[in-house]
This record gives C-alpha cells, sequence and structure tokens, in this order.
C-alpha cells in the first residue's frame, strides 16, 4: 500500500515540446505540488529549461534525477519506445509514476509496466488528459442523463494529408511518432490513442477489436491508414477510420456517438466542441474554454491522489486497455 505524500516533489524525464506548455508549467501551479528537478540527455537543453521555468535542479542522466531524495514523483515526457525502462527504473526506487501518451510501445510492455509498479506498490498514471476537460465531460454528463437514449454505436474519422498540421513533419527525421520502433506505430498510436482512451471513459472497456492497416502514401516506414470495428463490454458497436495519406480537401476530424434518440459529435483535435442532435429540437453546438495548461487538470487529480485527497481517473490499467485495442485494430496488411 502506498503512503500518501504531503507534498509531490515531481522529477521531469524528458522536458520537450509537451512539457513547454500542455504539462510541465502546471506541476508548479498545484497546490501541494512542485517541479524541483527535469532531465535531459542534452544537459545544455535541460538547464535551459529548468533556467526559463525556475527549476532548481538539472540532469544529463534519468538515473541520477530518479535518484535524487528530493523528488518523489516521477513524469515520464520521452517518446514512447523508453517509457517502460523508465518506469521498471522509477518503480524501483519506490516513486510514483506519470508517464506520457501512448503509454508504451506495445500491451505487453504495458503490462509489464502495471505489473512493476503494483509489485513496488507505488500508483501509475497515464497522460490521457482529455478525461478531465470540460467538453469531454459534457459529453460524459450527456450520455449519463439519457438525452440521447441507449447508446447504440460511435464512429471515428479522422482524415489528414501526407503531410499533417497537427503533428511534427513527416520527413523530419526527429519526429519519433512515424518510426514504430519508437512509437509503436505510427500517427494512429500518437493520435488515435486519444480518440479510444476517451471512449473508454465514456462508454467502458472494449472487449472486442478487429482492424487492418496498411501504408498507402509510401513516405514513412509506420502504416498511415486504420481501419477496423470494436465492441464494448456494454453491448455498444463501434467503428473508425483513421486516414494520414488523403487530400487537403478530405481533411476532416469527426467522433459521432449515436443513440435511440440522438446522438453527440465533437472533435478531439481541431477545436473544443460538442454538439447535441435530438430529435425534434434544434441541433445545440457548444463550445468550451480549455485550460493553457491543457494537462493541469489530470495533474491535479495525480496529486489530489497521492496526497489522499481523490482518486485520478486515468491509470496504468485503463492505459493498457488502449494500447490493447490499438494493437487489435493495427494489423498491417502490406507486409
Amino acid at each position: 500500500m502506498f503512503n500518501t505524500l504531503k507534498e509531490v516533489r515531481w522529477g521531469i524525464i524528458g522536458v520537450g515540446d509537451v512539457c513547454e506548455v500542455k504539462s510541465g508549467p502546471a506541476f508548479q501551479k498545484i497546490e501541494n505540488s512542485s517541479l524541483v528537478a527535469v532531465m535531459r540527455r542534452n544537459g545544455a537543453k535541460a538547464a535551459d529549461f529548468a533556467k526559463r521555468h525556475g527549476v532548481p535542479k538539472w540532469y544529463d542522466d534519468a538515473d541520477k534525477l530518479i535518484n535524487d531524495p528530493e523528488v518523489n514523483a516521477i513524469y515520464i515526457a520521452t517518446p514512447p519506445g523508453s517509457h517502460a525502462e523508465y518506469t521498471f527504473k522509477a518503480a524501483k526506487a519506490g516513486k510514483p509514476v506519470y508517464v506520457e501518451k501512448p503509454m508504451a510501445r506495445s500491451t505487453s510492455e504495458c503490462q509489464a509496466m502495471v505489473d512493476a509498479c503494483k509489485q513496488a506498490g507505488v500508483p501509475l498514471f497515464i497522460a490521457y488528459y482529455r478525461r478531465m476537460l470540460p467538453n469531454f465531460l459534457k459529453v460524459k454528463s450527456l450520455i449519463e442523463s439519457g438525452v440521447i437514449g441507449d447508446v447504440r454505436y460511435v464512429n471515428i474519422k479522422l482524415n489528414k494529408p501526407l503531410h499533417p498540421d497537427i503533428v511534427g513533419a513527416a520527413h523530419d527525421p526527429d519526429n519519433w511518432r512515424i518510426f514504430p520502433d519508437v512509437a509503436g506505430g505510427g500517427y494512429f498510436y500518437d493520435l488515435g490513442c486519444h480518440q479510444l482512451d476517451i471512449l473508454d471513459f465514456l462508454l467502458g472497456p472494449v472487449k472486442h477489436a478487429h482492424g487492418y492497416a496498411s501504408n498507402q502514401g509510401g513516405i514513412y516506414p509506420a502504416e498511415d491508414i486504420v481501419t477496423g470495428s470494436f465492441v464494448f463490454e456494454s453491448g455498444v458497436l463501434g467503428q473508425g477510420t483513421w486516414c494520414f495519406a488523403t487530400s487537403d480537401a478530405s481533411d476532416e476530424e469527426v467522433t459521432t456517438i449515436i443513440g435511440s434518440k440522438g446522438e453527440i459529435s465533437f472533435p478531439y483535435f481541431s477545436d473544443h466542441s460538442v454538439t447535441l442532435k435530438v430529435e425534434g429540437k434544434p441541433a445545440e453546438r457548444m463550445t468550451f474554454d480549455i485550460p493553457r495548461h491543457i494537462q493541469q487538470p489530470l495533474i491535479q487529480t495525480i496529486v489530489d491522489e497521492l496526497t489522499g485527497k481523490g482518486k485520478c481517473p486515468s491509470t496504468g490499467v485503463s492505459g493498457t486497455r488502449t494500447n490493447w485495442v490499438m494493437e487489435q485494430l493495427c494489423k498491417r496488411i502490406d507486409q
């Protein structure tokens, strides 16, 4: 059993782009939370981040940060290829772990991370921060209110051109997202994981999934199209198509949950709106203000759990479920 903390003193492994605004500053803005150390293999970049963000210590060696006695919780913000390794080390040091998404490259890596943290008696959290954003909490409340009746099925559509504007350039050698040995897959693993995780949050776990993947554009190693179907434990059905090799004219992204009395549709990446359509009523489009440090609401729940004041909704167990669904859907047919 993990003993609660009076103050969560964070150390970050891998202070890259995601830490600049999305996550890093949030650790300093939450009560009973502080950011005391950061690490990056490039020491100069680690020192620069520390200086700009007012962090007392920096390292170019992850082991030194993990074993720093002033650090009592670890945030792993590296590409997925090293998530398991650092999680094992943090767990062995007896420190709670917060891991960037996707959780790891494979379901087996995810399960090993869960097992290591369970054996060490430390909590494991995953950065599926959309679970605490107001637009998705609204979707959850609408479903639970019964306004669209019984949920029948869900449809995910994500089309992006070969040079998408929402992630790194396809020809950038530092774009780890397109190399499966680092990322587990391609843009589907990087973006689709958010969508599938939210559906787990909204509709419960998926018990069956089947799909196909291919590389049609031929400009990087990972899959650039995935299509598949899935069944939730509740009996709700789902289907999705994720294509990263379309034209600009086909650029579109929407998820729709269809019920017996209406439907709810929303994007994940283009804006923060929710549209409700109920029979006999005009469509209602709702917009939401999102915090500048977008991970802050989820990090707040982590700090609350570590200090004995609440629970975080995004755990290693739920993150493993998301990886499992991706793995079932992303079966390459061109290899």
